[in-house]
């Protein structure tokens, strides 16, 4: 494995790992008032788009991690929506 494989593997461990706790939370205690809603629209499309790159351009690290850190961060999107939803 060379430096820029373990770079990337690292990178996408960290910034995976990241959105663990706050999904936990929110997951438990189903609260996303502190959260902001265009703040998670905009990183859930982002790191979607992050995927579809990796995906085309076959590149493990950037999949994995972006598979993961989509569907943690995609919950808690999915949990602010649905407390919008309900105020309404």
């Amino acid at each position: 494995m060379d430096t820029t494989t373990i770079i990337g593997n690292i990178a996408a461990i960290l910034t995976t790992v990241s959105f663990l706790p706050q999904a936990l939370k929110t997951i438990k205690t189903k609260d996303t008032g502190g959260l902001s809603l265009p703040m998670y629209a905009l990183f859930v499309t982002g790191v979607g788009l992050w995927l579809l790159y990796g995906m085309l351009n076959n590149q493990m690290p950037i999949i994995i991690g972006n598979f993961i850190t989509f569907i943690l961060a995609g919950t808690i999107l999915l949990f602010m929506v649905r407390g919008q939803l309900s105020k309404k």
